[in-house]
């Protein structure tokens, strides 16, 4: 079934005659166009993909199960779609409230006359949950690479280098592997690891200290996230206990994703588990997110949100702890919901690891 389909079969359940896709993402996923700018009319049996001159070639290229149509000036875009609308018969349109501005909406309802313009939730978002084997395939494609890209950083860690060397490496070996970052990269140490999300900086790793690594690769429009949190020489008998523990409850997450659970109630579990160490004041952030074609995909583990979760579905689970003045880790896979067990995409070991120094 294609994508179109998919998408057609959702609308008329929902009882949606007509859409306009706006967002990027969920027009790649409908279309396969990776352009910079495009939208997509979809109605219960028919639709269209529309862009502009620059993209003519290309749209013809890559949209699949749509027929393509781009302008070029002196018109522009909001004539263009009314154009179609109006060939396409359509007086209901569906619009994605979280991706139209006030001022695209102002503009269409000047314009679309006789167009009636719902707001609702992009039903794409829903959709782009579950992954084909073919998408599975290439996220697990971009997770070799990064497994790959964590064992040669770990092999250049030594005192004296800076977080900022480690990142030049790492652009090297994506690019002489046929791959681009996926996100800007946290590589940061010592109690720089207590930044969640910090950037890397000019600072020397030195003994003793963690080094975090949170990575990703993009390949082929998907890609991996992975996180992985080292120390410096031996570990302090404080150190592994707080890691060990995050493991333990890392682990135990993973095991918990099945068809039917509740992201929320995963989330929960990470919690009582290093609450039991009194640390889970220390994990501020949600468990994971949805993975696919972008590294925060649709989907959330959060305390705050009811997640089913179901077969097909990508998902990173990272749990961590960050403590000022002392530092933090995470560790962080990426798992696609199977019918039995989770299965985990990324390979890199995660038992605690001490760098010679």
């Amino acid at each position: 079934m294609s994508n179109v389909t998919r998408l057609q079969n959702a609308i008329s359940e929902a009882g949606i005659p007509a859409i306009v896709i706006t967002s990027l993402p969920s027009v790649n996923w409908l279309t396969g166009f990776t352009g910079s700018f495009g939208l997509a009319v979809v109605t219960a049996r028919s639709g269209v993909f529309i862009t502009d001159s620059r993209y003519t070639i290309q749209a013809g290229e890559q949209c699949r199960d749509l027929p393509s149509k781009s302008f070029k000036n002196p018109t522009n875009v909001v004539d263009f779609l009314h154009e179609q609308l109006k060939e396409l018969g359509v007086n209901q349109l569906a619009f994605d409230q979280n991706n139209v501005t006030v001022a695209q909406h102002s503009r269409w309802s000047e314009t679309f006359s006789g167009v009636e313009l719902t707001p609702t939730d992009d039903p794409i978002e829903k959709l782009r949950q579950f992954k084909t084997a073919q998408e599975v395939a290439l996220v697990q494609k971009c997770c070799r690479v990064t497994d790959e890209a964590l064992e040669l950083l770990i092999d250049l860690l030594r005192p004296g280098v800076t977080e900022l060397q480690l990142l030049w490496d790492l652009q090297d070996f994506l690019r002489l592997h046929g791959a681009t970052l996926a996100f800007d990269p946290i590589i940061v140490s010592g109690e720089r690891t207590a930044r969640p999300h910090g950037d890397p900086s000019e600072k020397t790793i030195e003994k003793g200290e963690f080094v975090t690594f949170d990575i990703g690769a993009r390949i082929d429009g998907y890609c991996s996230d992975i996180t992985r949190t080292v120390v410096m020489g031996p570990a302090t008998d404080r150190q592994r206990e707080v890691y060990e523990h995050l493991l333990k409850a890392q682990v135990a997450c993973i095991d918990a994703m099945r068809p039917g659970a509740n992201g929320k109630d995963v989330d929960a579990l990470a919690r009582s588990i290093l609450d039991e160490k009194d640390l889970g004041q220390y994990f501020g952030h949600g468990l994971g997110h949805g993975l696919g074609a972008l590294v925060h995909d649709t989907g959330r583990l959060s305390p705050i949100i009811d997640q089913k979760i179901e077969v097909g579905q990508i998902w990173t689970i990272e749990p961590g702890v960050y403590i000022e003045g002392f530092g933090g880790m995470r560790i962080e896979d990426d798992i696609v919901i199977t019918e039995r067990e989770p299965h985990v995409l990324t390979t890199f070991p995660k038992q605690l690891i001490e760098v010679s120094c």
